[in-house]
C-alpha cells in the first residue's frame, strides 16, 4: 500500500536574477534565493536537468548574469523509508516550521539494528507523514533511549537548514536534570574532549584526539549521598552529559554503561535503597529547551517536567534528609 509520504511532489520555480546575484554560482544563487532546499539538493537536480537558465541546462558552477530567468521543477521524494506507526507523542509545542515534543525514557529515537520499530521516528512520520521528505525526519538533535525530555523537530527543509545551523552556532540553548552520586560541593565548567573510547567500541571517553565538549553544572539540591544538578550543554557530543559526569567523579544514577557500581551512603533507608534498586536507566532529563523560532524570529522556551519514575526517586531520597 501507498504511504502519502510515498507519492513525489513537484514544485515549479521560476524567478529572474537580480543584480545582487548576479556572478554567483547557479547552485549558489538558487540556495540563497529559494532557502527552503539545501544546496547540495539543488545542486543534485542541476546535475539532473531540472534547472534551466535562459532554457538552456547548465553546471552547477555556471556563472548567473543579472535578468537571466532560471526555472527550477523540483521533485520532491521521501529520503526516509521508516514506517510511520501510531505510536502516542507527548507534543509540547506545534505549528507550521516546527514541533517540539516530550520524549518518554525507554523510546528509542532513530531505527536501527536491533529497533527497526517503535521508534520515535516511526511515530513522528505517522503524526507528519511529511517528514519522511526531511533527513532524519527532521529531528535537529536526539536524546538517548533512557534519557527523557524535550526535542525540537523541523517541519520543513527551510526550519531545518535554519535550526541546524543554530545548533551549529550554538544558539540552541539545552538544559538538563541529572542525579549523581555523591554530594556535589559547587557546580563547574567541564572542558574535555570526547572520542570513542580506544577499546569499548560502543563507549564513547574522554579523549585527547576526541571533538571539543563542554559542560556546564550547577547543583540545584544536596540529598544525603546524591545530588541533583542542572547541566547546561554548550556542545553536543555523543553521551556528552554522561561522559563528562563520570569523568569528574559523578557519575549519573542509573548509568549502566557510565555509572559503575551504585555507591549506596551508609544509613540509607530501606525505602531509599529499594526505590534506587528499581531505577533501571539513567537518571537524566532534558527538562528546558529554548531557541529562536526559524520563520518568525520569536523567542520560544519550553519546559518539560520530571516523568514519574525519576520525580519519585528524587521524593524517596528527599525523605532522607527532613527533620
Amino acid at each position: 500500500m501507498t504511504r502519502p509520504s510515498d507519492a513525489i511532489e513537484v514544485r515549479r520555480h521560476e524567478l529572474v536574477v537580480e543584480d545582487a546575484l548576479a556572478g554567483l554560482r547557479l547552485d549558489l544563487g538558487l540556495a540563497r534565493s529559494l532557502p527552503e532546499y539545501s544546496r547540495s539538493r539543488i545542486r543534485q537536480w542541476i546535475e539532473a536537468g531540472a534547472v534551466t537558465v535562459d532554457g538552456e541546462r547548465c553546471k552547477p558552477g555556471s556563472r548567473l548574469g543579472a535578468g537571466a530567468r532560471v526555472v527550477l521543477v523540483a521533485r520532491l521524494e521521501a529520503v526516509i523509508d521508516d514506517e510511520p506507526q501510531p505510536i502516542a507523542l507527548d507534543i509540547v509545542h506545534e505549528d507550521g516550521s516546527v514541533l517540539v515534543v516530550n520524549k518518554p525514557p525507554g523510546l528509542v529515537v532513530h531505527p536501527g539494528a536491533g529497533n527497526p520499530h517503535g521508534t520515535l521516528v516511526n511515530a513522528l512520520l505517522h503524526h507528519a507523514p511529511d517528514l519522511s521528505r526531511l533527513a532524519r525526519a527532521g529531528l535537529v538533535h536526539r536524546l538517548d533511549k533512557d534519557t527523557s525530555g524535550l526535542l525540537v523537530v523541523a517541519k520543513s527543509t527551510a526550519a531545518h537548514a535554519a535550526l541546524v545551523a543554530a545548533m551549529s552556532r550554538r544558539e540552541i540553548k539545552r538544559e538538563y536534570l541529572a542525579l549523581v552520586n555523591g554530594e556535589v560541593i559547587a557546580g563547574e565548567r567541564i572542558e574535555a574532549p570526547i572520542g570513542r573510547h580506544p577499546t569499548a567500541r560502543i563507549k564513547m571517553a574522554v579523549n585527547e584526539r576526541g571533538r571539543e565538549a563542554v559542560t556546564h553544572t550547577r547543583v540545584a539540591e544536596r540529598l544525603h549521598g546524591f545530588t541533583l544538578l542542572s547541566v547546561r550543554l554548550e556542545t553536543g557530543r555523543t553521551h556528552q552529559i554522561r561522559v563528562h559526569l563520570a569523568h569528574r567523579g559523578m557519575p549519573i544514577v542509573g548509568d549502566a554503561v557510565y555509572g559503575g557500581r551504585l555507591k549506596v551512603p551508609a544509613g540509607l533507608d530501606p525505602e531509599s535503597r529499594a526505590s534506587l534498586a528499581v531505577f533501571r536507566r539513567q537518571a537524566l532529563h532534558a527538562q528546558r529547551l529554548s531557541f529562536t523560532h526559524p520563520q518568525s524570529g520569536e523567542a520560544l522556551d519550553f519546559q518539560a517536567p520530571l516523568p514519574q519514575d525519576f520525580a519519585a526517586l528524587l521524593e524517596a531520597l528527599r525523605q532522607e534528609v527532613r527533620p
